[in-house]
């Protein structure tokens, strides 16, 4: 009797998986035949959600691209401090070594007027005239340009924004005091301002993209959550039947998630496979203008493209998922609801 039991309840369980199995597939069948049935519906959603889906694309790659724009001014950017003609080598040394004490930088870089003049000559290379005005190393005119030549300390800092121990040193220290040529003053703003501007962007295209993915993710959520209710009026006879020979909800509602992730799963492949051309039809110009596109042109080069085609892909199907779910448990609850008042 016990052997019989447990042999009845393998029949009864393989029973459930096969039937489970089944009807699996039958909300896959029904699911595809849906969306081909309401195909110009399908397109419609699916062009929506497709427009969502490239926006916030872009919205990431522009945030994306324009951080990684910001960071590389910030390693270009330093402050130059303009010493008086003759500074000695020593005298420059201890400031040095006063300045990168402080926390805020990075590295300090000094030059000698003889080091700036060599300088001079190297950005010169090419104008002869000039070369040749000037004359030889022995010539007057080289040492009288030395003479004139200032020296000069330039600083790379961790933080552009707050200068002020820098500063403070450069107004307190004796040696700053003594030597920094007040004809030339420190040039603490002249690269800010061109970071600030880059910093701005960024800030700008993040937001701006957000509100815009805000309001076309609202859009493609009431139009696919639109086009499953229309699909639903459609087929309200046939899920009516389903009812009453006792399909369950999941059954039912299963199709119209599949219509859904249908139309998130095409949508993602087209917002990927557009981002993609797009940003490398647009890298070169992009480049041309300064703007660092190394970082995303890594990862779009590499395995990574997989992962960014499958995060749209999967963002794609989280939106058809969500929007066919309200849809759906909005109808089952009203269709609950008349069933309560009939009876």
């Amino acid at each position: 009797m016990a052997n019989q039991t447990k042999q009845n309840l393998k029949t009864m369980s393989k029973n459930s998986g096969t039937k489970k199995l089944r009807s699996t597939s039958r909300i896959f069948k029904y699911g595809a035949i849906s969306f081909s049935r309401n195909i110009w519906l399908s397109i419609a959603a699916t062009l929506v959600m497709s427009i969502t889906l490239i926006i916030l694309f872009v919205t990431v790659i522009a945030s994306a691209i324009l951080a990684s724009t910001a960071d590389a001014m910030r390693e270009k950017i330093d402050i130059t401090i303009y010493f008086k003609p003759g500074t000695t080598e020593a005298a420059l040394s201890t400031m040095s070594n006063d300045m990168a004490s402080d926390d805020n930088v990075k590295s300090v870089e000094v030059s000698t007027s003889e080091q700036e003049y060599d300088k001079f000559l190297k950005e010169n290379a090419e104008n002869e005239d000039l070369l040749n005005a000037i004359g030889g190393e022995d010539g007057e005119m080289r040492k009288m340009m030395i003479d004139r030549m200032q020296s000069t300390m330039r600083i790379k800092v961790f933080n552009v924004d707050d200068l002020s121990s820098i500063e403070h040193t450069v107004n307190t220290n004796r040696l700053f005091l003594v030597n920094v040529d007040p004809s030339s003053p420190p040039t603490y703003d002249a690269n800010r301002s061109a970071f600030e501007r880059i910093t701005s962007w960024a800030n700008l295209a993040r937001n701006a993209g957000i509100v815009l993915s805000i309001i076309f993710l609202i859009i493609s959520i009431l139009v696919i959550f639109n086009t499953i209710r229309m699909a639903i009026f459609s087929r309200r006879e046939e899920i009516y039947m389903m009812k009453l020979v006792g399909a369950d909800n999941s059954f039912i509602r299963g199709p119209f998630l599949i219509e859904a992730q249908i139309c998130g799963f095409i949508s993602g492949i087209i917002a990927a496979t557009t981002g993609f051309l797009g940003f490398h039809a647009l890298a070169p110009h992009l480049e041309n203008y300064g703007i660092d596109v190394s970082t995303i042109n890594n990862v779009l080069e590499t395995n990574w493209l997989i992962v960014v085609y499958l995060v749209t892909i999967f963002v794609g199907i989280f939106i058809g998922t969500v929007s066919s779910s309200l849809a759906i448990r909005k109808y089952l609850n009203a269709t609950a609801k008349r069933t309560k008042r009939r009876k």
